[in-house]
């Protein structure tokens, strides 16, 4: 342990806790599928001090967030223990002084900016309303006030910024908005529930290193939640580990990460995916498909087609998917990525360019035409449950492609069972709505769809990136059992490098609408030849902690009771 992290350490434990839960219990409403969401936590956070609560989906980490903003979902309440924020109990407080407590002394931060924000006002006029709500200042002290806070969270030109609305932010921008929105009465408490899981590991990066930053400047006390080890390898003083709702292990960082006590945790750790890719498999040369000079161009503003900016989502791409293989496709947030995606399966029509399946060029295709050649390429989308109609039972959503192909109804049925089954579900669940299955589930549901026109190509966009280590880890597992039992060739899209390296057999890596690398995925990410594919490398969060930790995790879990199955379906 270095000088510097002991003194830190010294210093924290130096000081008197300024958040001290005890006992808490929180209910689940009747009929859910445990009593309680939290049970029994106890749990302490300094000032200046950086805690991350780790655990898969369901372990009441982010409940135990909305319990300490007294934020709770309707039917789910508090029936024991408690919670002493800077000597105040805070389940005595009535409503209106929990209002002054939030904001001016905990703030929060969420994971999904574009949620949190009202897309209909402008950025600076949401993060000025905390000031009109909290303080007396007049508008134009307001202003100044916005755009310092703009500038300290490294927002590019901060004027224009703040005129924005937050669709016109990127992803990162939009973070780092709600970050100064939650840091603008300079609480004394930051709580950050997952803010970084659905960004790219440049942009990743960028915000830990800025709460880290403003935490050690203005000596907040953080609580970050979060489900990637690499991310607490990063940020975290200390770590407590949550499963079922009940706290497992908890201690200083680097004892939880590389003396893990709990057989949860080290399941945990050991299901990080690390970079070094498995050995290499044999990839013939034949393609499956072919890429040629795809463009496609953006074009927004103007009146009447004059004035318009033009942005180049792709420009010129060319790749080869060899037949039986994975084709890794990474790269940040606007590499382009995602569009290539969608211009493959024609829900984008390129500007130019070809996409050869055999002999059959999708892209000079008419919408007709397109109807019965796109049953050879299907997509699995990043966000399954806004992909699935939730009024359509699972089943019917997954039937509905080959009705829509001419294959009768109760025909089409029975074969989705058949799927069902396949991707690991229960047949009989066929019957259900998306809000009834998991995260994991439903992504599973996404999977057995593609599959039901028999497609050759699979291309899969960010297929796990919502998804918690444990069940990225299934998916991920199934989709290349998938691939071989089928025969299918699938182009993988992920900002996630380190998922890009356990399933691609070759990768291709993208900026600004270009590909700048290809390559086996051996040598891409060990023999990296451009300076942009080493910076997204070096970008990786606790990249050297886990390329060290997880692989020795791993051979220690070999020791250890296999999980169960249906862990992920919880």
């Amino acid at each position: 342990m270095s000088a510097g992290y002991a003194s830190r350490v010294a210093a924290i434990a130096g000081g008197a806790p300024l958040l001290r839960v005890r006992g808490l219990d929180v209910a689940l409403p009747p009929g859910a599928d445990r009593a309680h969401a939290i049970r029994g936590l106890d749990l302490e956070l300094s000032a200046n001090e950086i805690l991350c609560v780790v655990g898969e989906s369901g372990s009441g980490k982010s409940m135990t967030a909305s319990a300490l903003m007294r934020l709770l979902p309707t039917g789910v309440k508090v029936v024991a223990g408690d919670i002493e924020f800077d000597g105040r109990d805070l389940l005595a407080l009535d409503e209106a002084q929990m209002r002054e407590v939030r904001g001016a002394q905990i703030a929060m931060v969420f994971q999904e900016p574009m949620t949190a924000l009202n897309p209909l006002r402008t950025v600076g006029d949401q993060i000025g309303e905390m000031f009109r709500i909290h303080t007396d200042l007049d508008a134009s002290a307001i202003e100044q006030k916005v755009l310092a806070l703009l500038a300290e969270v490294r927002i590019p030109d901060p004027a224009a910024s703040a005129r924005a609305y937050p669709h016109e932010l990127s992803g990162g921008q939009r973070q780092r908005a709600m970050i100064a929105m939650a840091l603008a009465l300079e609480p004394r408490m930051l709580i950050a529930d997952e803010p970084t899981t659905a960004l790219d590991v440049t942009t990743q990066a960028q915000i830990l290193a800025l709460i880290r930053d403003l935490q050690r400047r203005k000596g907040t006390a953080v609580l970050f939640i979060t489900h990637d080890f690499g991310v607490v390898a990063e940020i975290a003083d200390r770590v407590a580990v949550m499963q079922h709702g009940v706290l497992v292990e908890q201690g200083p960082v680097r004892e939880v990460l590389e003396s893990p006590r709990h057989p949860y945790t080290r399941q945990l750790i050991a299901a990080v995916p690390p970079l070094a890719p498995p050995p290499a498999r044999e990839v013939g040369d034949a393609p499956a498909l072919v890429v040629e000079q795809l463009t496609k161009v953006y074009r927004t503003g103007g009146f009447l087609g004059r004035g318009a900016r033009e942005t180049r989502a792709l420009d010129d791409v060319s790749l080869m998917l060899p037949r039986g293989s994975t084709l890794g496709v990474v790269g940040e947030s606007g590499s382009g990525k995602s569009t290539l995606a969608r211009c493959i399966v024609r829900l984008l029509d390129p500007d130019a360019g070809r996409i050869r399946i055999g002999e059959v060029d999708l892209a000079s295709m008419s919408r007709r035409e397109l109807r019965s050649a796109t049953q050879r390429v299907q997509m699995v989308f990043q966000d399954p449950f806004a992909s699935l109609n939730p009024r359509r039972r699972a089943g019917d959503l997954v039937a509905q492609g080959p009705v829509a192909h001419g294959v009768p109804r109760a025909r089409a049925l029975a074969k989705a069972r058949e799927l069902f089954e396949l991707v690991g579900l229960d047949p009989n669940a066929v019957d259900r709505y998306p809000h009834e299955f998991s995260g994991g589930q439903r992504q599973r549901i996404g999977l057995a769809r593609a599959l039901a026109l028999e497609p050759e190509i699979l291309v899969a966009d960010e297929p796990v990136s919502a998804l918690d280590v444990s069940v990225q880890a299934q998916v991920l597992k199934l989709l290349a059992d998938l691939k071989s039992r089928l025969g299918l060739s699938m182009i993988f899209v992920t900002h996630d490098l380190r998922v890009a390296a356990q399933i691609c057999d070759r990768v291709a890596v993208m900026q600004y609408g270009r590909v700048v690398e290809t390559g086996p995925a051996a040598e891409v990410f060990t023999e990296p030849r451009h300076e942009y594919t080493r910076a997204l490398i070096d970008a990786i969060p606790g990249r050297h902690w886990s390329e060290r930790v997880a692989a020795e995790a791993a051979l220690a879990l070999q020791t250890l009771p296999s999980p169960k199955e249906a862990i992920d379906e919880r």
